[in-house]
């Protein structure tokens, strides 16, 4: 009888220092020892595991990607799966709550998504993740060219967008609290109802 041993394989790894190029390989070797319901990303220089979204986030994700889809930049989709972003330069990978980004970026049999296909990402601040989303993730998607960073923060009922991306993070930001109507700029050019967003009563 043949025995069949599986060898590890080297898993592709993005362009970034050999720290960066590291960490990410220990992180995707983590996954399957990853417990249920949480997640994995690295922050800082670290890998930081946080709980994923509590269940009353769900209607807010969808109600996100449903205002969003018709506005999606050509060959762009919109989702709320568990995918791991990378930005090389900044040293860091996050899995955005909500993200829209170029569908052909996703024909890949790596496990990371080059950062640079995102057109939007979304995070929905808990107690867990609200200092990572607030400060650290401002600047890397801003450095990382993405044109739109749309911060929900699920404990103060506010929406921040932020949005022209430059080498400090963004040049433009704007706050409204849930039930105000809040514009997204290019590439969507649209008007989301952040009163979808607001707890149920």
């Amino acid at each position: 009888m043949a025995v069949m041993v599986e060898h590890p394989v080297s898993i592709e790894h993005p362009q970034g220092t050999p720290e960066f190029r590291e960490l990410l390989q220990t992180l995707l070797e983590l996954d399957e020892h990853v417990p249920d319901g949480y997640r994995t990303e690295i922050i800082g220089g670290k890998i930081v595991m946080s709980p994923w979204s509590k269940g009353y986030y769900f209607p807010v994700m969808r109600s996100l990607r449903r205002q969003l889809e018709p506005h999606l930049p050509e060959g762009h989709v919109v989702d709320s799966a568990p995918y791991l972003f990378t930005f090389p330069a900044a040293e860091r990978a996050y899995g955005p709550d909500v993200f829209a980004a170029a569908e052909g970026a996703f024909r890949t049999e790596r496990r990371h998504i080059d950062g640079e296909a995102l057109s939007l990402a979304a995070e929905l601040t808990s107690t867990s993740t609200r200092n990572a989303d607030v400060h650290d993730k401002v600047t890397a998607y801003g450095k990382g060219t993405v044109p739109v960073y749309l911060l929900l923060d699920m404990q103060k009922s506010a929406a921040t967008l932020f949005w022209q991306p430059t080498d400090e993070g963004y040049a433009a930001q704007t706050t409204v609290p849930f039930g105000e109507k809040l514009r997204v700029p290019a590439p969507f050019d649209c008007d989301l109802d952040t009163s979808e967003f607001l707890p149920a009563e």
